[in-house]
């Protein structure tokens, strides 16, 4: 099962989301579950547009770097001009990032697996666990509810 963090901040948000979900379903695999849509702060920088944020769960036999191309075609087809490089993060229409992929440990110059900064983002922790609360993180040794209660008490 792969899990995709999905979120949006700019124009309308919840029309960038369902866009993003149906060329997902339609271009990598079945969407199995998906959280409620939550609102969030803007992480890593400062913006005065609140997120959306979704977690999703999709069946495929996509290999890794497959999924990436697809996920970042899918935000250039809906108006994403670039990613965020080296911690500069910045507003953006929508933003699709690979969480998890069933046990795979994956690590390359354009992808690493299971995304290194997901267990300190509640944005995604908080979605993701409401649809994989079990699910664990293959290095970390912790599921995600694990993950989202380490968060709580920090």
């Amino acid at each position: 099962m792969l899990y995709l963090s999905l979120g949006s901040n700019l124009a309308d948000r919840k029309y960038y989301l369902y866009k993003a979900f149906t060329l997902i379903n339609e271009n990598i695999g079945s969407i199995i579950a998906f959280s409620e849509i939550f609102e969030t702060e803007p992480w890593g920088f400062d913006s005065s547009n609140r997120f959306l944020n979704q977690a999703i769960a999709i069946d495929t036999d996509l290999q890794p770097i497959a999924i990436l191309d697809k996920t970042q075609q899918i935000e250039k087809e809906l108006g994403r001009s670039s990613k965020s490089t080296r911690g500069n993060y910045a507003d953006r229409i929508i933003d699709i990032d690979l969480i998890m992929y069933n046990d795979i440990v994956f690590n390359s110059a354009r992808l690493k697996l299971p995304h290194p900064l997901a267990h300190e983002r509640r944005f995604v922790l908080v979605p993701l666990s409401q649809i994989a609360p079990e699910l664990t993180h293959p290095l970390l040794g912790l599921t995600v509810a694990e993950m989202l209660r380490n968060l709580e008490t920090d």
